[in-house]
């Protein structure tokens, strides 16, 4: 499959787009107030520990204290800091079982984090005592004793080959992953990528043991260094860059380690925006929409809710040739392989759902099932996948590691507060004629000023003022309109007429 990276590169804000046969499928996203967390290394501070949970809250120097649960509390007696005290590591190791969290930790402990989720609205970074430090061949884990290599790599006799090849430079007491972009590399390779990730290691353990906590030890590369260092493979086509700048200092980095790659970096000289250029652009604004069309004229909506992400494939214009049936697989196949892409490029995580148009045979479920697994399996977060059941949904998980890009790029609405819907005119009319029905007994004044959004302002004033006129007689008061746009749609305020105190929090229910 024909895979190119695209970078653009801007003050305020960069963008790294990953196109496969020329069709958008993951775009990355950095901004300088918008630091990436995910591979930072913390020197904490546990503030409280939550038996009922089996988790524990630990201060790392930010605003949201991190979540760090049992699971991801390493037993094995390298991964732990030496400021943790004494804690039976050992007797938990040798008894192969984890004890309670309570008594694995205590308040004021101080231990060293690894941030695996960035915070996602009021939630804190997730963490993990397991630290893992990647380089462009291998991945070292200080607090294992293990040497493997990546599942990706399915020839028995190469993995046989990388352990043997590896052995010899594994760090005594340390684990050791050989990544993905290892097969087929030499012992120098392995040699130069291990060094450097101890040197890294080095220099955590020298501040962990100078700086008080909580403390910041170690910052991953920035995205567009982890994605050259992760993605930019031998599979790739070519990488193309529309800063100077970062050419030179990726075309610097691949001169250590994959020369052979740097004939596919190549700097954009056009006038037009690079993703203007490369049509990526379009494909981003569409990003935000609901509603995506597909080529026989079915289409998909996408709905985000608190719990889950709800996806229902529609057949729309499409009335296919043959019976009912085949149209409905049609549909369900050529919509199963763009609900991937589109997973995949808003980088929807969690709970996925999707209905897809009901069909009658196993054999055509099945058909869907494997369209859509076979959709994912380029997909680098983890994806489980349940077979269609017999209402025609099915449900998977996606793994996520930080908030998608709906969440990156938007906020939620003033107006709807992220509900998508607002009151209407009628509704609100309604409201107001039950504050003034409250404010009949403890109201003397009988002048009010009366402030809306102009939306509903405009409702209650139109047709010559007749809604007003009737809510006047009905209210036995004088009310004067005034449009606000400062108010949301469902808003309103009651001020006294003279004085222009506000008295509407006096009626309220």
């Amino acid at each position: 499959m024909r895979t190119e990276i695209i970078i653009n590169v801007g003050s305020n804000e960069s963008r790294i787009a990953i196109l496969e046969e020329g069709k958008l499928v993951e775009l990355f996203v950095e901004r300088p107030e918008e630091e990436r967390m995910v591979g930072m290394i913390y020197k904490g501070m546990v503030t409280s520990v939550l038996p009922g949970m089996q988790a524990a809250f630990v201060d790392i120097g930010i605003a949201k204290r991190g979540f760090l649960p049992l699971s991801d509390l390493a037993v094995s007696e390298g991964a732990w800091s030496p400021f943790l005290g004494e804690h039976e590591v050992k007797e938990i190791e040798r008894k192969g079982r984890r004890k309670p969290v309570g008594k694995m930790l205590k308040p004021g402990d101080i231990i060293l984090v690894q941030v695996t989720k960035e915070p996602m609205g009021r939630k804190g970074p997730k963490l993990t005592t397991q630290l893992a430090i990647p380089g462009r061949f291998t991945v070292l884990l200080p607090g294992e004793d293990h040497l493997g290599v990546s599942r990706k790599i399915t020839n028995w006799k190469e993995r046989k080959r990388l352990k043997e090849l590896v052995a010899p430079f594994k760090p005594e007491g340390m684990g050791v992953i050989v990544r993905t972009e290892g097969e087929g590399k030499g012992e120098g390779e392995f040699k130069s990528d291990i060094e450097r990730l101890l040197k890294a290691w080095k220099k955590i353990t020298k501040r962990a043991g100078k700086g008080k906590a909580p403390a910041l030890l170690y910052r991953d590369v920035g995205i567009t260094s982890s994605v050259v260092r992760d993605l930019f493979s031998s599979e790739v086509e070519r990488m193309v860059v529309d800063s100077k700048r970062e050419y030179r200092r990726i075309l610097s980095y691949l001169r250590s380690v994959s020369p052979q790659l740097r004939p596919k970096v190549e700097y954009y000289k056009g006038e037009e925006p690079i993703f203007d250029f490369y049509g990526i652009e379009k494909e981003i604004e569409k990003v935000f929409e609901r509603k995506i069309w597909l080529k026989r004229g079915s289409y998909i909506v996408i709905d985000h809710t608190e719990a889950l992400v709800t996806v229902d494939v529609n057949s729309g214009r499409y009335v296919g040739r043959e019976n009912l049936e085949e149209t409905a697989l049609r549909t369900n196949l050529e919509a199963a392989r763009e609900i991937a892409r589109q997973i995949r490029l808003r980088d929807i995580g969690g709970i996925i759902v999707i209905d897809f148009i009901d069909v009658e045979g196993k054999r055509n479920r099945e058909k869907v099932y494997q369209e859509l697994k076979g959709a994912f399996k380029r997909d680098r977060a983890n994806v489980s996948i349940l077979p269609m059941n017999d209402f025609g949904l099915i449900e998977l998980t996606r793994g996520r590691t930080k908030p998608s890009l709906l969440y990156t790029f938007s906020e939620a609405c003033p107006l709807c507060n992220g509900i998508g819907r607002v009151l209407s005119p009628v509704t609100m009319m309604a409201k107001i004629e039950r504050w003034l029905e409250r404010a009949k007994g403890g109201l003397r004044e009988k002048r009010l000023k009366l402030l809306l959004h102009p939306m509903v302002a405009d409702y209650l004033l139109e047709s010559r003022g007749q809604r007003l006129k009737k809510l006047c007689k009905e209210s036995k008061r004088k009310l004067q309109v005034e449009a606000d746009p400062s108010l949301p749609v469902d808003g309103y305020k009651f001020l006294l007429a003279k004085e222009g105190i506000d008295v509407t929090e006096e009626f309220m229910p």
